[in-house]
């Protein structure tokens, strides 16, 4: 069984053919699926998915950094009154995070927003997903700021240097490994080789990031074996215990039922 820990599968790229895809996946041996909220938008879409995908579809919440505005403050108490809806199926507080490649005017309510989540996930006892893009660093500077013992996570899209990995390793986080690892002048593979097995987890982030030989189109769910299939050449170990241990990440990080 293989589990994709991050894919918008509620996304306007997939209305053509979601179904399809997603029976194709299960049939592929992709048998869960954790959907990451971005904003109160999102939710109602999500939130159906997994009613219909009970049992394969797991939803998160979260707000997003790249829609965090000047009116962040209300739209996470939107997400989290939402939350008291359906408490009982939500897996973890994500993709919250920063992201300061395209645009730095909210900075500080990214800040802000990314502080506020993580807190409320330390509360309600469910790990978090976060989303780095040219911030690692800072987030890595918060949690420890933050300090919260009990918190637990993953670097989603992990795309950062060693010594980051050491760091996040230190906080006992995960890391979320999809196609950039098949592209071929990433540098993830190197930084891939060097973690323990134990704290990676498969993702597809699709509808984005498709891996190799599909690069630059629409990435589908079923992919995330070719993902796992370079972490086992890259590793040099049986693809089995790749998807075994993988899965295992998963389950126990998102308290997933295992049947």
């Amino acid at each position: 069984m293989l589990i994709d820990t991050h894919i918008h599968l509620y996304a306007e790229e997939y209305d053509s053919d979601r179904d399809q895809l997603i029976s194709h996946a299960i049939a592929a041996g992709v048998q869960k699926f954790i959907l990451p909220n971005i904003d109160v938008e999102s939710i109602a879409g999500m939130q159906q998915l997994c009613e219909k995908y009970s049992g394969n579809c797991f939803p998160m919440l979260g707000l997003h950094p790249c829609y965090v505005g000047s009116d962040y403050k209300s739209q996470i108490e939107l997400i989290k009154s939402r939350f008291n809806e359906f408490k009982s199926e939500v897996v973890a507080i994500g993709e919250i995070g920063l992201d300061f490649h395209w645009d730095l005017t909210f900075r500080k309510e990214q800040e802000e927003a990314f502080r506020d989540q993580v807190v409320w996930a330390n509360e309600i006892n469910l790990p978090i997903a976060i989303h780095s893009r040219n911030a690692t660093n800072e987030i890595i500077k918060i949690l420890n700021e933050l300090s919260l013992k009990n918190l637990k996570g993953v670097f989603h899209c992990f795309s950062g240097d060693i010594n980051q990995a050491d760091e996040i390793l230190n906080m006992g986080f995960y890391f979320g490994i999809g196609g950039v690892v098949t592209f071929k002048n990433s540098g993830l593979d190197k930084i891939v080789s060097e973690l323990p097995l134990q704290f990676i987890l498969l993702e597809t982030d699709g509808p984005y990031l498709a891996p190799t030989p599909y690069r630059g189109k629409r990435n589908e769910p079923a992919y995330i074996s070719l993902v796992a299939e370079k972490i086992a050449e890259i590793k040099k170990l049986p693809l089995s215990e790749i998807v075994d241990s993988t899965t295992a990440n998963a389950i126990k990080l998102f308290n997933l039922p295992t049947i």
